[in-house]
């Protein structure tokens, strides 16, 4: 990633405000009528934010102090949407020398979804649609054909003979077509291989979903629904702060605890400890010792997408 990148907006794009870019969408529907199905989104997200969330500057151009600001509004929001009062926003940075990796060992997983689950607790997901940014797929034995796994099976009666399950989720790819495709910058990848998302510069526009040829990210349709009670109060401005309708969110390797030193609320939750997760600059860890030494593969590795999620087998 090049210097300027890491350090600020690109140029290209540095004088494009969600403004700019709704007014110029917004010019084109009259003659347009599929691009205005499409934006529809974009134009109606403004409803679910405040003028001053709504005209934010990109994160990358924020002062600590701007920031500071910002962490106190989200928090005082959380206390007004759904009495919490112990909200802790947060924005934990990449550290030197760090670049996180994930590997799941297909022959232990199975299938329980318990990874699912936690995911949703952990990142203050919308219970009403069971949004979560892992999804668990149940395959045939011998197959790697995507097309054919299920994804409705039910969990209480896992595993199957003759079946394996295959979790995915964000890849953070190193080449990340969703990264380049995004028209205003509002998703980026960090120095430690993680991708984000800046959600009060999203548009809603979807076109890094359209990309990801993981199936890796969502999009708010409403205002998630969340229990006060299931509220994590712990949250991360890039990863699991509440995200308003209008937006595309994704998996962010629990940057708000592995940042931190903690583990992925999912590797957690794993009860077979199929999930393993690390820094792979590390000669020491876990993760390199795996990726140097067990039967390694990436998803859809011809599309060269460079993927930072890898499977292996025992």
């Amino acid at each position: 990633m090049c210097e300027d990148k890491e350090n600020k907006v690109d140029k290209a794009f540095e004088s494009v405000t969600r403004r700019d870019f709704i007014k110029g969408v917004s010019g084109a529907l009259a003659s347009t009528a599929a691009l205005g199905a499409a934006m529809t989104p974009a134009l109606d997200m403004g409803k679910d934010l405040s003028w001053d969330e709504f005209y934010q500057q990109h994160y990358q151009e924020l002062t600590v102090e701007q920031k500071e600001k910002i962490f106190k509004r989200i928090e005082q929001k959380v206390k007004t949407d759904y009495g919490v009062d112990n909200a802790n926003v947060q924005d934990p940075l990449p550290q030197l020398g760090v670049e996180f990796a994930y590997a799941l060992n297909l022959s232990k997983c199975i299938g329980c979804r318990g990874c699912e689950k936690a995911c949703s607790k952990e990142n203050n997901s919308d219970r009403a649609s069971g949004m979560s940014n892992i999804r668990v797929l149940e395959l045939d034995k011998g197959s790697i054909n995507l097309e054919k796994s299920s994804q409705s099976y039910n969990p209480e009666t896992v595993p199957q003979e003759g079946k394996y399950y295959m979790p995915i989720q964000c890849h953070q790819c190193q080449n990340a077509p969703c990264v380049k495709v995004c028209p205003v910058q509002a998703t980026w990848q960090e120095k430690d291989g993680i991708v984000v998302v800046d959600y009060n510069w999203c548009i809603g526009c979807r076109y890094c979903e359209a990309a990801c040829p993981y199936y890796a990210r969502r999009f708010n349709f409403t205002t998630p629904e969340i229990p006060a009670e299931e509220i994590n109060p712990d949250m991360g401005y890039l990863s699991n702060r509440p995200r308003p309708k209008g937006v595309v969110e994704k998996c962010t390797f629990c940057l708000h605890r592995t940042r931190n030193g903690k583990y992925p609320a999912c590797l957690e939750a794993c009860p077979t400890g199929s999930r393993k997760f690390g820094n792979i600059l590390d000669p020491e860890s876990e993760i390199n010792y795996i990726i140097k030494n067990k039967r390694v593969f990436v998803l859809k590795e011809e599309l060269n997408t460079q993927p930072r999620f890898y499977y292996f087998f025992d």
